[in-house]
C-alpha cells in the first residue's frame, strides 16, 4: 500500500473512532467547563490534606502586641527626640503594616527631619521604613533582630486587617476612621506585590461549620468590617462542596508568603541606601543615645517595658506546620482548627490566649488540632 492510500483510509478511520468517543461522553459533562467541577459527582473537588504528626515538622508560639484601644499611632516628645509611635496591632500587623506605616511616615514628615530611626525590623518597622525612603528619608533601622528570628515570621500571612487590632467597648469612637484609612491604604499597597514569585497571592478560602456558627462580639475587633474591599462570604449549597457540614462558605482572600515577602523588602530597603543595625534598645537612655532626632517605635511587645504601657498585653497563638502539599492552595477555618497553605508549608492553628508570655509549643495541642482536620478530611467526598 502506498503512502497516498493508506492516509486515504486511515483519516476516515480516525474521524469515525473519535466520532464514536464522543457519543460515549456523558451528556453532563459536556455542560460544565468550570475545570474544578467534578463532573461525576456534582461538586467542586477540594484537594484533601495529608494529615498525620509525623509530618508536623515544626511547631512554633507567637505573641501578638494586643491594646484593647488598639494600636498606638501618636507622637511624644522625650528630651530632643521625637518619638512616632507605631505598634500594638494584635493580629492585624501584617495587614495594617502599610496604613498604619503610612500614618507614621506623616508624622515624621511633619518634623521636617529627613534623618530617621526605626526600632523594629517587622513587617510594620520595614513598611514604615521604605515608605520613609519613597519620600525621601534617610533611614536605620535598629533591631534586635532581623528575619526569620522576629515574631512577624510566625504569623498564618492572611488579609484580616480587624484580627484583635482592638476591643470595640475599650476603643474611641474615632478610631474606627483611621483603621479604615489605613485598611484601604494597606489594600492598594498588597496589590503592588501580586505577580511577585508569589509574596501575596489570591486563595480560596472555606469556613466549614456542622451547624451556623454564633458570632459573639468581644475583645478580637472582628466587628470592623469594609464591604467591597474583598469577595464577600459565599454560601455554599450542599451539591456545591465535598464536606459533611451543614454550614459552608467560601471566599477569596489575600495570603502573603512571609519568608520570601520579608526577605524581599528587606533587599529593597537595602538596596535604596538603608541601613540595618542590630542593637537592643531596652531603656528609653539607649533612645536617647540614637543619633536620629526622630525615631519611629515599631518594637511590638518590646515597647511595654520601655513606655511602661500598661495597656499592651501578649495574646499567644501556636502554629504546627505540616509539610507542603503543592494541589493544597486554600485556607480552610472549622470550630476548634484552621490551617492556610503556604509556600514554606501547611500552617495549622486555632488557639489565641490573651495575657501568655509562654512560648513553648504544646504538643497536645498540635494533637488537637490535627485530629480535628483529620476527621474533617475523612468525612469528605471523593
Amino acid at each position: 500500500m502506498n503512502r497516498r492510500n493508506f492516509f486515504e483510509k486511515a483519516i476516515p478511520a480516525s474521524f469515525a473512532l473519535g466520532t464514536i468517543a464522543s457519543s460515549c461522553v456523558p451528556k453532563t459533562q459536556l455542560q460544565y467547563p468550570d475545570k474544578h467541577f467534578h463532573i461525576g459527582r456534582g461538586y467542586h473537588q477540594i484537594p484533601k490534606l495529608r494529615l498525620s504528626m509525623d509530618r508536623i515538622v515544626k511547631e512554633t508560639v507567637g505573641l501578638r502586641p494586643f491594646r484593647a484601644s488598639g494600636p498606638r499611632l501618636d507622637v511624644e516628645q522625650l528630651g530632643n527626640k521625637t518619638i512616632v509611635h507605631n505598634y500594638g496591632h494584635g493580629g492585624s500587623g501584617w495587614s495594617l503594616s502599610w496604613g498604619t506605616g503610612n500614618i507614621a511616615r506623616n508624622n515624621v514628615l511633619a518634623t521636617n527631619e529627613k534623618k530617621v530611626a526605626v526600632i523594629g525590623c517587622g513587617t510594620v518597622g520595614i513598611a514604615t521604613a521604605r515608605l520613609l525612603q519613597e519620600s525621601g528619608c534617610e533611614v536605620t533601622i535598629y533591631t534586635k533582630d532581623v528575619p526569620p528570628n522576629i515574631t512577624s515570621n510566625l504569623a498564618t500571612g492572611t488579609w484580616s486587617p480587624a484580627s484583635r487590632v482592638c476591643d470595640v467597648k475599650v476603643a474611641k469612637p474615632e478610631f474606627k476612621q483611621v483603621w479604615e484609612e489605613a485598611t484601604r491604604f494597606s489594600f492598594r499597597r498588597f496589590q503592588f506585590f501580586l505577580g511577585l514569585n508569589d509574596i501575596a497571592c489570591w486563595a480560596e478560602e472555606y469556613g466549614v461549620f456542622k451547624e451556623t456558627p454564633v458570632y459573639t462580639p468581644g475583645a478580637g475587633g472582628e466587628d470592623f468590617e469594609i464591604h467591597g474591599l474583598i469577595p464577600e462570604h459565599v454560601r455554599l449549597e450542599a451539591k456545591e462542596h465535598p464536606f459533611n457540614a451543614d454550614h459552608v462558605t467560601r471566599r477569596t482572600n489575600l495570603m502573603f508568603n512571609i519568608p520570601s515577602y520579608l526577605r524581599h523588602q528587606l533587599q529593597d530597603f537595602v538596596m535604596f541606601g538603608g541601613k540595618v543595625k542590630i542593637q537592643e534598645i531596652k531603656k528609653l537612655e539607649d533612645i536617647d543615645a540614637l543619633p536620629e532626632k526622630v525615631v519611629v517605635n515599631c518594637m511590638g511587645l518590646g515597647a511595654k517595658p520601655i513606655f511602661n504601657d500598661q495597656e499592651l498585653t501578649p495574646v499567644s497563638g501556636q502554629l504546627s506546620c505540616l509539610i507542603p502539599q503543592s494541589d493544597v492552595n486554600y485556607k480552610l477555618y472549622t470550630k476548634g482548627a484552621n490551617f492556610i497553605s503556604r509556600k514554606d508549608g501547611i500552617y495549622i492553628g486555632s488557639n489565641g490566649i490573651v495575657g501568655n508570655w509562654d512560648t513553648t509549643p504544646s504538643k497536645e495541642q498540635t494533637e488537637k488540632t490535627v485530629g480535628i482536620l483529620m476527621k474533617l478530611m475523612e468525612e469528605m467526598k471523593g
